[in-house]
């Protein structure tokens, strides 16, 4: 080929077009191969990517070359996470439907990745808002509802009236929706709910097997995110009634010490509580003030304590105190029963509203050798001690205290020991149009019906017509919810909440593997080959929802006879966000960049080259323009190298074993380019570290351009320069594929660089004919020497004081003594 100016667009459309008419990144299940499943957190199809996309793909795609090149049997699929509100309400700013919209976007968002040339094999790719998709979470939804695992109850939601849905707690910032800034208020609904609480002890366990594969952090999260407790339950009866009040403490050594009880707003003894008393309309109003907080913040350290009496007492089951009973911001119905029997002397909380509303403290702990009043405390004291104050149970240690209180209470019938979990089971109802529909009819004769299977899916209808306030316009639908019961054919309902869109990305991961069978939602052999995932990379935001709900679906499909998996994500990457200026990149803040328009300057291999090198997988990186350049320049060094070396090079291979002697020059490019293997296996292999593989590529490539004048003269140097020159581009391919399949067709390889051997290093390859001596007079470096690797101390010695600037620096002394140390330093004392 005639080499020309190297114009990326050219050359990166020629070869995707080529790995596509090839079906080059195609796979399929072979049990003779070890496999390798790498996996991005697939997108939402928003139409355009942007540079977080870039970068995720960017790694996700590298290790999916690496691996194929280590000769695995790589999985790297791509598709949609398709459903959810953003969609919706597109749709009705342009007054269409939102599978229009989103197909749309799909087909823009897909092309623009293909132009980065990424090595998915597109045949498995899926959107889940496909009904060919959503038809098989259908049906897991059928089997769960028969096990029991999903069930429906009436329960507060946070509601959001411009969204018109539920929204989960972690959707509601600071009292407000996140996604339009909405105040969100309390709202009574029945809902749909996934028992994952019956998997709360599982889920917590199993994270041991994760350590070494996913982040320290991310792990920490979860296992905070379900929160496990261990204590006693105890029940307190309410003074003048029947009712007793439930409670789920881990102190239970501070028993004696309660001297009133806390419930949350949303409580259902509350109104109970109140009913006929003059504090009653106060209560009301304090309840309806806190139920629309932001749950975070109720449960934050540095919230202000507030509560209010409700008139009513309670009866500690120790001591028979009676106990006033309020109404409490900092409660919360999502921990324990909603309930908190109040210790001020040892709890901050308690402690900060006690002092505010002037309730009693009571001492039952004691530090040893110390004697603590409760007018001198000046804040809770939460350490160890001795109890006090407490019966029976004076002068024993707290910890021995709690078994032996709970074992009394379990003997009275007034307590037992018990486990609580942070983790709440699963709200999947949504009242939105675009999501997956419940497929459960409702009978005023049956009841809740589940739609037959045979009847599955139920398909969102194409001539639906979105209402402008955002309301779902499946209520309004009689096409659509007017059915008859499965049952007793009698007129009935269909359901017209969806699902979350948590439960698609639950299990697409799966989908994958075979995700054209039609007559089931996986293949089992190629199930049970693929999976688990290898390699998962996804952004930190990630960590707690989407992969805890993705490890609970695991377990229940397994559950369920569909897999033998029980976690879903061997390793775990979590990479840093692109920023700009030092923030994250958004249109509110101005500081976007469109990968769209860097990859029209510059091409995808400068592109893909800059945002791998520019910082390690797992750091936030800052976006430079001069550092994009950078990368373009240096793909511009390696192809004038092709200019250079056109017909002069011959196709030897990456780390090639040469026939001949090598001369000095030869065996340093030799050395330089081993080492350069060396170093990349290392930290390919080594969480991934592209940004030193780009750096020691770049290092060889200037030792290249060195060298290569002296080493084209003869045989062995331009031996010396093909292998050096394969060995760059076959090191660099998965990072800049289209030049690097370029270059190497252009050195007369036949087939893909894609499907080449990672190469090798050989050891001897690094052994030295020379070593490199630092020269030192009186400590002080003085100069540089090149001896031989078998020199001996002696001729070091003699070499290194006939050296010019050591003359110099001892010129008129008297030489002391001279310390050789082999292979690093000579230092010669003079004075």
């Amino acid at each position: 080929m005639g080499f020309g100016k190297y114009e990326p667009e050219l050359i990166e459309n020629k070869w995707q077009k080529e790995w596509t008419e090839k079906g080059a990144f195609n796979v399929e299940a072979d049990e003779s191969r070890p496999k390798y499943y790498v996996l991005e957190m697939f997108p939402y199809p928003s139409g355009k990517i942007h540079m977080g996309h870039v970068r995720n793909y960017s790694i996700g795609d590298v290790v999916a070359r690496y691996k194929r090149m280590k000769g695995f049997n790589v999985l790297h699929p791509m598709g949609w996470d398709a459903f959810g509100l953003p969609a919706e309400n597109a749709a009705i700013k342009h007054n269409t439907h939102p599978a229009e919209w989103t197909y749309a976007n799909i087909d823009d968002m897909r092309t623009q990745l293909k132009r980065l040339g990424y090595s998915y094999d597109w045949r498995r790719e899926l959107a889940t808002c496909h009904p060919g998709y959503y038809k098989w979470e259908q049906q897991f939804f059928l089997k769960f509802l028969e096990k029991g695992l999903i069930y429906r109850k009436k329960s507060p939601v946070n509601w959001c009236e411009t969204c018109h849905t539920v929204l989960a707690n972690e959707q509601v910032e600071e009292g407000l929706c996140w996604r339009c800034d909405t105040e969100v208020v309390q709202k009574e609904l029945s809902q749909w709910f996934m028992r994952i609480t019956d998997y709360a002890e599982e889920l917590l366990e199993s994270l041991n097997e994760l350590e070494g594969g996913w982040p320290e952090r991310v792990i920490t999260m979860q296992r905070n995110w379900i929160g496990k407790s261990i204590g006693a339950e105890l029940d307190f009866e309410v003074e003048n009634s029947e009712e007793t009040i439930s409670v789920f403490t881990t102190r239970p050594d501070t028993l004696f010490g309660a001297t009133f009880m806390s419930l949350a707003a949303e409580h259902p003894m509350v109104e109970k509580l109140i009913e006929g008393k003059p504090e009653a309309e106060k209560v009301r109003e304090f309840v309806h003030k806190v139920s629309n907080m932001d749950r975070i913040v109720r449960g934050a350290d540095d919230l202000e304590k507030e509560g209010v009496f409700t008139g009513a007492y309670c009866i500690n089951p120790l001591n028979g105190l009676k106990m006033p009973i309020y109404v409490a911001n900092f409660v919360l119905m999502g921990y324990g029963t909603g309930a908190v029997m109040a210790v001020p002397a040892h709890d901050q909380r308690d402690f900060e509203f006690a002092k505010k509303y002037d309730l009693p403290l009571q001492v039952v702990i004691q530090p040893e050798g110390e004697t603590l009043k409760v007018e001198d405390l000046e804040e809770a004291y939460s350490a160890p001690g001795v109890l006090t104050n407490s019966g029976e149970f004076d002068n024993m240690p707290n910890e021995d205290a709690k078994g032996a209180i709970v074992e009394f209470l379990g003997k009275s019938g007034k307590g037992k020991k018990s486990i609580n979990y942070r983790l709440r089971d699963w709200n999947i109802s949504r009242q939105r149009f675009w999501g997956s529909p419940i497929p459960v009819i409702y009978c005023d004769d049956c009841g809740i019906v589940p739609v037959p299977e045979q009847d599955l899916p139920v398909v969102l209808p194409e001539d639906a017509v979105m209402n402008e306030d955002g309301r779902s316009p499946l209520p309004d639908m009689e096409s659509f919810h007017n059915v008859t019961c499965p049952k007793c054919g009698k007129a009935a309902k269909r359901e017209t909440d969806t699902m979350d869109t948590f439960v698609e990305s639950s299990w697409y991961f799966m989908r994958y593997t075979d995700s054209r069978k039609a007559d089931a939602p996986f293949d089992s052999n190629s199930l049970e080959y693929w999976t688990p995932v290898d390699q998962y990379i996804g952004g930190i935001e990630h960590a707690i929802l989407h992969l805890l709900y993705a490890r609970f679906f695991t377990k229940i499909l397994r559950d369920e006879g569909y897999t033998q998996l029980s976690e879903p994500f061997k390793n775990l990457l979590t990479q840093g966000m692109v920023l700009k200026d030092g923030a994250k990149m958004s249109k509110s803040k101005g500081n976007v960049v469109d990968p769209n328009a860097m990859i029209n300057k510059y091409g995808a291999d400068a592109t893909r080259l800059f945002i791998l090198f520019a910082s390690p997988p797992e750091k936030d990186l800052e976006w430079s323009d001069q550092g994009l350049e950078g990368a373009h320049r240096f793909l511009n060094r390696i192809w004038r190298l092709a200019e250079e070396f056109e017909g002069k090079l011959s196709a030897v291979g990456a780390c090639a074993k040469p026939s001949m002697e090598l001369s000095s020059e030869a065996k340093k490019l030799r050395l330089k380019e081993h080492e350069t293997v060396k170093r990349a296996s290392r930290d390919m292999e080594n969480k991934f570290q592209f940004n030193t593989v780009i750096a020691a590529s770049m290092e060889l490539v200037n030792e290249i351009y060195s060298l290569k004048d002296e080493l084209m003269k003869s045989e062995d140097g331009r031996f010396a320069l093909s292998s050096a020159y394969s060995t760059v581009l076959t090191v660099l391919s998965p990072i800049a594929p289209h030049i690097c399949e370029e270059l190497w067709a252009a050195m007369g390889y036949n087939g893909y660089i894609a499907e080449v051997a990672w190469p090798e290093h050989d050891e001897t390859a690094l052994v030295t004919d020379e070593i490199l001596i630092i020269i030192q007079v009186n400590g002080k470096m003085r100069g540089k020497l090149s001896v031989p690797a078998a020199a001996s101390k002696e001729e070091i010695e003699k070499t290194a004081l006939a050296h010019e600037n050591v003359t110099k620096h001892t010129d008129g002394k008297t030489i002391r003594k001279v310390i050789v140390v082999p292979g690093k330093l000579i230092n010669i004392v003079a004075n």
